[in-house]
């Protein structure tokens, strides 16, 4: 990435942490209003029933899909407790309509940032809702501080349930061990690069070492036949999967391409339409702060898009 554009993106994954600036565009109608023209682009909408219609769509498309409810570092008990329950009704809605569908959170929307404890029994809760559709959970990676309490929280909610996956971010120096640890449960371990701001001596930056890494993780999981997914929009990368693929002829319902809405759909397609099983990621919701600007950053000149949504 040009040096000029990594500053960027380093600067928008920064603003992404800024829990005032967060609060200030939340709490503020027309600044709010202004900036979701931009983030429309990339959210499924502001309620669950918005998303839906989208869902169906890409269902009939050819699309398996993931469905969450944005949010993150819930610091009120109640608030964690209420987005559990949104979580569930994810999870009956999903099952009532026979969506295509998995669900996907992160632990401190509904309590790891509050305590371990609560964080857990409210993951019970989900398992158990999506357990009776037969619907995937899928835990979220989040900032590196909260990576040992997620992987704990995996592991342990792997024990009771089989419907449960992680994820890894591959940016990460530690995500070698922890690989090497999470390769021996059977759950889907979905790779991504890696989105948050963290300090230099504990991630790979964005570039050739960042890929061959990430490939290095698809390759041993589709080798192993192990359950992943292939979450990038990296072209090049999903065409070194494929190769992978061809190579380890892994059976068809253990691995999966993903992407977010609202990004490169037509790499997905493509994917889609030469056999691969293909995902599409939705987030709802209002706290689109954070997502949004970890997606503008991933290729910093979409700020030029998200000017246009908002003038246009």
């Amino acid at each position: 990435m040009d040096p000029l554009l990594q500053t960027g993106a380093t600067a928008l994954r920064k603003a992404a942490l800024n829990e005032k600036a967060k609060e200030f565009i939340l709490n503020n109608e027309v600044v709010f209003s202004t900036f979701k023209r931009a983030a429309d682009r990339y959210i499924g909408g502001e309620t669950l029933e918005e998303t839906i219609p989208k869902v169906i769509k890409q269902n009939e498309n050819g699309l398996k899909c993931s469905i969450e409810f944005m949010g993150e570092s819930t610091y009120a008990e109640q608030e964690a407790n209420m987005a559990t329950e949104e979580f569930i009704r994810i999870c009956q809605e999903i099952r009532r309509l026979g969506l295509n569908s998995t669900v996907s959170l992160d632990l401190s929307h509904i309590g790891l940032a509050i305590s371990k404890e609560l964080g857990y029994k409210n993951l019970e809760l989900i398992c158990k809702e999506a357990k009776e559709g037969d619907i995937e959970v899928i835990i979220s990676a989040e900032d590196v501080h909260r990576t040992d309490a997620i992987i704990d929280a995996y592991k342990k909610i792997s024990r009771e349930f089989d419907n449960v996956a992680i994820t890894l971010q591959a940016y990460l120096y530690r995500t070698k061990d922890d690989f090497k640890d999470l390769i021996n449960e059977s759950g889907r371990i979905r790779m991504v690069k890696g989105a948050f701001d963290v300090p230099a001596n504990l991630a790979w930056p964005r570039g050739e070492q960042l890929d061959e890494a990430y490939l290095g993780y698809v390759d041993q999981l589709l080798s192993l036949g192990h359950k992943c997914s292939i979450a990038t929009h990296h072209n090049k990368i999903q065409q070194k999967a494929r190769e992978l693929i061809s190579m380890h002829q892994p059976e068809r319902n253990t691995y999966e391409f993903e992407s977010l809405y609202g990004i490169r759909t037509e790499q997905l397609m493509a994917l889609k339409d030469e056999g691969y099983p293909a995902k599409l990621y939705f987030v709802y919701g209002k706290e689109w702060y954070l997502y949004v600007c970890n997606r503008i950053a991933e290729y910093p000149l979409n700020i030029f898009q998200a000017l246009n949504d908002i003038v246009g």
